[in-house]
C-alpha cells in the first residue's frame, strides 16, 4: 500500500514507523508513541517540522501539535499568507484512524519536500486532541468497530464530549484548541473520526461545509473540495459518501438518509461560522483498521494537495465571507437548519438484511447478512431548509455587568469583538427578550441543563449600566456572536443553561395573601374580573391553581418584572463611546 517515496522515508527514518504499521494494523500506539513521533519528526525533517504543546489536559498531559511545512513556515508569523490546514484527530479517542493516518501522510509528504503540497501549504496536525481519553485504554471499548485491538475512550477525564463543546468551550482542551485556531487562523479544518452505525459497504464519508448553504464564494470552494476528495477516494478504490450515513429512522435502512448542516457545538458546524472550510471525515467502523487508516490518509493527502493548489482562492473566499458578516445588521440569519422535504431515490451499497423483533429489546432489530451484498434503493433528502431564523440587531448586544466577566471570556475565546461601557446610559431605547415559554430539558447534556425558550424581542426603555459589554454586530464574527447571544439559537449560551436562574421565579405569594388580594382586586377592577372570566373558559387554566395564582400575582406589587427577562439586550445603534 505504500508509495516508493514513503518506503524510502521509512528506510531512512525507521523511528517514524508506527505501532499500527509494525503490527499489520492490528494495534495502535499509546500516547507516549504519539508524543515520541511528534518530537521525532523535527529530527527527521529539520527545518520542515516542529512539535509544540498548545495546552494541558485536566490530568496534566500535554496537548501536542505537529506543524509541517517544506518552506519552514513553522510559526504563526511565518505561516501568514500561506493556507494553513488543521488536522484534528482523536477528539473521540476510541476513533484512532486520524492519528495513525496523519503521521503516515505527513511523513510521506515531508519526504517530497518543496516539490509536494507542503511547499505551498502548512499542515497543523493534532494527533490526540482528547489526550486523557486516549489513555483510558482498553479492549472492547468500541463494540461497533472492527479494530484496532485496544483503543482509548470517547470522552475526556471530566466526562465531556469535546465534539459538543465548540461553542460553550468549557473543557480546558477546547479552550486550548480555540486559542490554537486564533493563533494559526487555518483556512481549512478536518476532524478525523470513525463512525458507528449499520453494516454496509461504503467505507468512508466526507462532509464538507459550507457546501449546500453558506457564503456563495466559500460554499463554491467547499463543493469543489468535496468533489476532489470524493474523486481521490474513488480513484484509490474506496467507496465514499458525501453525507453522514445515519438512517432517518433508527435501525431501519428503508427510511433512507438526509443531508445536514450540524450546529456549531460540533467541529464541522463551528468552523464554517468562522469562515473556514470544515470537513468531517467518518471512516466506517466495520471496515478493518488498515482500510480505514488508508482512506483517512487519502483524505489528508488530497486535502493538502488541494490547499496547495487552491489555497489562495480559499483565502479570498474567506475574506469575502468575513466582509459579508460585517454587513449582517438588520438581516435575517439562519441559526439552525433541517433537511428539506424533497427526496430522491439513491443507490446505496448495503447488504441483505431482515428486521426481526427482539425479545430482549422489545423492538425490531436489523440483522445483516454480509455474505450477500445488495444495492439498497432508498430515499435521500439532500436539500436544506432554515429551521431557526433570527433578524440580526442593527447595532449589537449589551451584556449587563452581572454577566460581563464570564461572557467576555467566552467572546475572547471565539474571537468576537466587544468593548466595555464606561458610563451608564439611563433609559436607553433597547430591545428586550421576554420568554413566553421556558422549558428545561428533563435530562442534562454535557453536565448542563439545557433550556428552550419561546418569545420575541420588543422595544423597551432600560438602563445600560457602566461596566456592561457592547458587542457590535458590525464585525467579521457577527454570525458567531448571533449563535452565542441570540436566545433561540440551538447553541446559544442561554440554550446551554448559562442564564437559567433568570427563568426561575424567586418571589412568591402565600395562598391566603393572594386570595385576599384577588378578592379586593376583583371588587375594584372590572378589567381584572373580565380577564378572569375569559380565562376561566380555558379548561387548562381553570384546572390549574398555579396559573390562576400567577394571573393575580402579576398584578401585585411583589411581581418580579425581570422574571423570564433575558438579561442580554439589543440596541439599534452604537450606545456611544466606551
Amino acid at each position: 500500500m505504500f508509495a516508493p517515496l514513503l518506503v524510502a522515508a521509512l528506510a531512512a527514518a525507521p523511528d517514524l514507523a508506527t505501532t499500527a504499521e509494525k503490527t499489520g494494523f492490528a494495534r495502535t500506539g499509546r500516547l507516549d508513541e504519539a508524543e515520541g513521533l511528534c518530537h521525532a519528526f523535527p529530527r527527521a525533517f529539520p527545518g520542515m517540522a516542529r512539535c509544540f504543546s498548545f495546552g494541558t489536559t485536566p490530568e496534566g498531559r500535554p496537548l501536542l501539535a505537529l506543524v509541517a511545512s517544506a518552506r519552514g513556515a513553522l510559526t504563526p508569523e511565518k505561516a501568514r499568507g500561506l493556507p494553513v490546514v488543521l488536522l484534528q484527530a482523536s477528539i473521540h479517542a476510541g476513533e484512532m484512524d486520524g492519528k495513525d493516518a496523519g503521521f503516515l501522510a505527513l511523513r510521506g509528504l515531508l519526504a517530497r519536500g518543496a516539490r509536494g503540497p507542503l511547499g505551498r501549504a502548512v499542515a497543523l496536525f493534532v494527533p490526540a486532541f482528547n489526550a486523557d481519553g486516549h489513555e483510558r485504554f482498553g479492549p472492547g471499548q468500541r463494540p461497533n468497530q472492527a479494530g484496532p485491538e485496544e483503543t482509548g475512550w470517547r470522552v475526556t477525564a471530566q466526562n465531556l464530549n469535546l465534539n459538543r463543546d465548540y461553542v460553550k468551550a468549557e473543557a480546558p482542551e477546547m479552550q486550548a484548541m480555540l486559542r490554537l485556531l486564533a493563533a494559526w487562523d487555518p483556512v481549512a479544518c478536518a476532524d478525523l473520526h470513525a463512525t458507528d452505525g449499520a453494516r454496509f459497504r461504503h467505507d468512508v464519508a466526507v462532509m464538507v461545509s459550507p457546501a449546500l448553504v453558506g457564503p456563495a464564494a466559500l460554499a463554491a470552494e467547499g463543493r469543489a473540495l468535496r468533489d476532489a476528495l470524493l474523486g481521490a477516494l474513488e480513484a484509490a478504490g474506496h467507496a465514499p459518501l458525501a453525507f453522514y450515513p445515519e438512517f432517518r429512522e433508527r435501525g431501519n435502512p428503508a427510511s433512507g438518509f438526509e443531508a445536514g448542516r450540524p450546529p456549531p457545538r460540533l467541529s464541522n458546524g463551528y468552523w464554517p461560522e468562522q469562515h473556514r472550510l470544515g470537513m468531517l471525515v467518518e471512516t466506517h467502523s466495520w471496515k478493518d483498521y488498515r482500510t480505514r487508516v488508508a482512506a483517512t490518509r487519502v483524505v489528508v493527502e488530497t486535502l493538502l494537495a488541494q490547499a496547495s493548489a487552491r489555497g489562495e482562492a480559499w483565502r479570498v473566499a474567506q475574506r469575502q465571507a468575513r466582509d459579508e458578516d460585517r454587513r449582517l445588521a438588520g438581516q435575517e440569519v439562519a441559526l439552525g437548519w433541517r433537511a428539506g422535504d424533497r427526496a430522491e431515490t439513491i443507490d446505496f451499497l448495503g447488504y441483505a438484511y431482515t428486521r426481526e423483533p427482539s425479545a430482549a429489546l422489545g423492538a425490531p432489530v436489523p440483522r445483516y447478512d454480509i455474505s450477500r451484498p445488495e444495492v439498497w434503493r432508498v430515499p435521500f433528502r439532500g436539500e436544506l431548509a432554515p429551521d431557526v431564523v433570527v433578524r440580526a440587531p442593527r447595532g449589537g448586544w449589551v451584556v449587563p455587568p452581572a454577566h460581563a466577566s464570564w461572557v467576555a471570556e467566552k467572546l475572547r475565546l471565539h474571537g468576537v469583538s466587544f468593548r466595555v461601557l464606561r458610563r451608564t446610559r439611563a433609559g436607553a431605547a433597547v430591545e428586550a427578550f421576554r420568554a413566553e415559554e421556558a422549558r428545561a430539558d428533563p435530562q442534562t447534556s454535557e453536565g448542563r441543563t439545557r433550556l428552550t425558550v419561546k418569545g420575541a424581542w420588543r422595544e423597551e426603555r432600560r438602563d445600560l449600566p457602566a461596566g456592561s459589554l457592547f458587542v457590535p454586530v458590525a464585525q467579521e464574527r457577527a454570525r458567531l456572536a448571533m449563535h452565542l447571544l441570540e436566545p433561540v439559537g440551538p447553541d446559544s449560551l442561554l440554550a446551554w443553561g448559562y442564564f437559567n436562574a433568570h427563568f426561575e421565579q424567586k418571589e412568591y405569594l402565600e395562598d391566603y395573601v393572594a386570595d385576599a388580594f384577588a378578592q379586593e382586586l376583583l371588587a375594584r377592577d372590572p378589567g381584572a374580573a373580565a380577564e378572569l372570566e375569559r380565562r376561566m373558559r380555558e379548561p387548562a387554566f381553570a384546572q390549574d391553581p398555579k396559573a390562576r395564582l400567577e394571573l393575580f400575582h402579576r398584578r401585585h406589587p411583589s411581581w418580579d418584572e425581570r422574571y423570564r427577562l433575558y438579561p442580554v439586550l439589543r440596541v439599534e445603534g452604537d450606545p456611544g463611546e466606551g
